[in-house]
């Protein structure tokens, strides 16, 4: 029988750390983080990691695993936290999904119709020099010339993703998006349900994304980065560089731009970030979809415990719990 869990994801700033703990706390479970940057040492302000104490007793898995330094794959990703589904699903406990990282999310809960042995180290390499010598605009170009819908789920600054993508369709004929469509047809390896938070008001999504970064800053973003920074932790050789709320920082550390520039610039990327996750978690045909702003755009939002009473009630009907 396929292991049970329950996936908690949606656009950054959407309120699921408070949720999935809620969540956890009520149905006996316990939380790994499907957060791609969540995953670093050093980086808790920035990625919004949780605390202790908002934790408040539910075990966490899969944060602060590796060095900002490290290299981290989606496999690498896909094993350690299976391992953690079938260790909390042995004792008894429901495992929850928590994080933004749609890739992540599929790699565990679909198997992959294109596997790395399948790939081409040749024509990864050419990518990648041809990256070096053009620019990451030309190759995201080539990109979106052969598979437009990969091309506008991945940002053109993730040079790692977009080798791949061109690396699959240049390797088998095929693109990206036309294997993940036919990996969607094998069947699952959990028995999994999707809860997705979002905003029916974009605008008031965009104020608490604007309110975080605030919340960031004044929390000591700043010093955080630049401890990375002065660590030579930001180059671009490592996935962790690539995150929002950290490269950002890197103009205004070379006296290229001011703090208030940097700070905006992180918003924006936040927002443009934000935007990316919907289009992602879309792909989603049977995820429970939750809004906090369901009561209107003038009504309060509604709080943590509302929303798991919802969802449980709709689990709970649909025969997962």
């Amino acid at each position: 029988m396929a292991e049970k869990l329950l996936a908690v994801c949606g656009p950054t700033a959407s309120g699921k750390t408070a949720f999935s703990i809620r969540l956890a706390d009520r149905l006996n479970g316990e939380i790994i983080s499907s957060d791609s940057m969540q995953i670093y040492r050093r980086m808790q302000i920035g990625t919004a990691a949780p605390t202790k104490e908002e934790m408040q007793g539910v075990p966490h898995h899969m944060i602060g695993i590796a060095e900002p330094s490290d290299p981290f794959s989606t496999a690498d990703y896909t094993a350690l936290a299976g391992k953690h589904i079938s260790d909390i699903t042995a004792r008894g406990k429901l495992p929850v999904l928590c994080g933004g990282t749609g890739l992540y999310l599929d790699s565990l809960l679909r198997i992959s119709a294109f596997s790395d042995a399948e790939g081409s180290s040749e024509v990864r390499e050419a990518l990648s020099n041809f990256a070096q010598k053009e620019g990451t605009e030309a190759l995201h170009e080539r990109l979106r010339a052969v598979d437009p819908e990969a091309a506008s789920l991945i940002h053109p600054n993730n040079v790692r993703r977009v080798v791949r993508a061109l690396e699959i369709f240049e390797t088998t004929g095929v693109t990206k998006t036309e294997w993940d469509r036919r990996s969607l047809s094998i069947e699952p390896k959990y028995d999994a349900k999707i809860l997705v938070l979002n905003f029916r008001d974009r605008e008031r999504l965009y104020e608490r994304i604007d309110r975080r970064v605030s919340v960031m800053l004044d929390g000591g973003l700043e010093n955080e980065v630049r401890t990375l920074y002065d660590e030579g932790l930001l180059d671009s050789r490592f996935i962790a560089a690539q995150a929002i709320g950290y490269k950002e920082f890197i103009p205004y550390f070379e006296g290229k731009i001011t703090l208030d520039e940097a700070a905006d610039q992180i918003r924006l990327s936040s927002r443009r970030y934000a935007k990316r996750q919907l289009t992602w978690f879309r792909r989603y045909n049977d995820a429970i979809w939750l809004y906090p702003d369901e009561n209107g755009a003038d009504a309060p939002l509604r709080d943590a415990d509302s929303l798991v009473d919802e969802a449980i009630e709709i689990l709970t009907r649909d025969g997962f719990l």
